[in-house]
């Protein structure tokens, strides 16, 4: 079996754990639970939580003393384990801290996953920028499959959306075991400094005046993301409510519909090269930041009837707000770090993005929305949250434009993000 399709194997499983149930967990929430909806706000915040500290943990661990393919495998076998228990739990305070549990094993395996499959193409001679993209294609792959899966399983009000998922993390941990090795790069070598010692150089990364830029950027697009994962089943839920809407498949199938998000993004992911190449990493952050404002500010005016192409074209730029910024950031903090700090740096990059980012994105939009966008019977006002999302997105890019210095080298850029190799061409 050729390394490409081994490392395709692990993202289409990495992603497909977190599709099982991240999606339609509100569903079992507040269906099947009938639990408070001020509790739930928690729950979207214990990705966050995890990974303010452990990705750059993680990472450390990897760079210094284990084998991230092994640690990896560890990882996903504990969360797999975490799944099964979820179930059992009739507690909203104690749901949070099992489902937190569970973010602990899991947040730090998505920048393993990078560090394990660059390590992986690079022993076979293979270049990272150019063959990974249509791997990690498979990923977003894997999280429809899985979110497919779940709805037309009749999964989504149901706890067995979490056996769909363990099943997943208890088979992709196992499997782990099997690829390449990916040793620590430090280990073994002599430490000239405490920060060394502790393995903590890649913050150090944060004294670079342009990276420092980057990662606090990274930081607010990352709550801009999690915007998107908090609230965008709840949105077509509420059109439950509405007689004229409650029969039309983006209410009934809301997963389904919100799975467009996903299809668009492997289309995107095999264009990233081509744009890095030929606009660099600002510009094509600022399409990211342009395509945030677009995907708020159509779902500001659709509905799941006329204005149903309204949400299909907001989930057709969110694989440009999304990858423009995931993917492309972690191939820009590839190419602007030592090989010795790398595993550190992505954990970093993911700390920020999914860590700070989500935990400020998930908190404070609670608090605005609770405030400013709700009635006194609890109903919503979706088109002006949708519009304040909007120009969120808008006043970043506006920020960005003047703040970001890096300077676009094409001739460098031709070494660093060479043309893409298309899925198919992976044989």
């Amino acid at each position: 079996m050729s390394i490409k399709l081994r490392l395709t194997i692990l993202s289409f499983l990495q992603f497909f754990i977190w599709g099982a149930w991240l999606i339609t967990i509100g569903a079992y929430w507040f269906q099947t639970k009938q639990w408070s909806g001020a509790q739930f706000g928690a729950i979207f915040s214990t990705m966050g939580i995890a990974s303010i500290f452990m990705p750059s943990l993680m990472g450390i661990v990897a760079d210094k003393w284990v084998n991230a393919e092994k640690l990896y495998g560890v990882l996903h076998i504990c969360g797999g384990i975490t799944l099964l228990t979820i179930p059992l739990v009739t507690d909203p305070g104690m749901f949070f801290w099992v489902i937190l549990l569970n973010m602990i094993f899991y947040m730090p395996t998505l920048a393993l996953s990078i560090a394990v499959s660059y390590s992986a193409l690079k022993s076979q001679g293979l270049d990272v920028v150019k063959d990974y993209p249509p791997i990690r294609v498979w990923g977003t792959v894997g999280f429809i499959a899985a979110m497919w899966t779940v709805t037309f399983l009749g999964f989504e009000k149901s706890a067995n959306q979490f056996y769909v998922a363990a099943g997943a993390a208890l088979l992709l941990g196992f499997y782990s075991f099997t690829l390449p090795a990916c040793p620590p790069p430090s280990q073994g070598a002599s430490s000239r400094s405490l920060v060394d010692a502790l393995g903590l150089k890649s913050f150090a990364l944060l004294r670079d005046r342009k990276l420092a830029t980057f990662f606090v950027f990274a930081l607010l697009l990352g709550a801009a993301l999690q915007l998107t994962n908090a609230y965008g089943d709840t949105f077509l839920h509420d059109f439950d409510k509405v007689p004229a809407y409650r029969d039309t498949l983006s209410v009934k199938h809301p997963a389904f519909i919100m799975s467009i998000s996903q299809i668009s993004e492997t289309l995107f992911i095999l264009a990233i090269p081509f744009f890095l190449r030929r606009f660099g990493i600002k510009q094509v952050m600022l399409f990211s930041m342009i395509a945030w404002v677009l995907r708020f500010g159509l779902l500001a005016y659709s509905n799941p009837a006329d204005g149903l192409w309204m949400i299909i074209m907001s989930c057709i730029v969110y694989g440009m707000a999304f990858d423009f910024f995931n993917i492309s950031g972690s191939l820009f903090v590839e190419t602007q770090t030592q090989p010795s700090i790398r595993a550190s740096a992505q954990g970093l990059f993911m700390m920020m993005t999914n860590g700070f980012g989500a935990v400020m994105g998930s908190s404070i939009s609670g608090l605005v929305i609770q405030n400013y966008f709700t009635d006194a019977a609890g109903n919503k006002d979706w088109h002006g949250i949708w519009l304040a999302f909007a120009a969120y997105a808008l006043v970043i890019a506006v920020l960005f434009v003047f703040i970001f210095k890096h300077k676009h080298d094409p001739l460098k850029a031709e070494n660093d993000y060479p043309e893409p190799v298309f899925a198919a061409e992976q044989a």
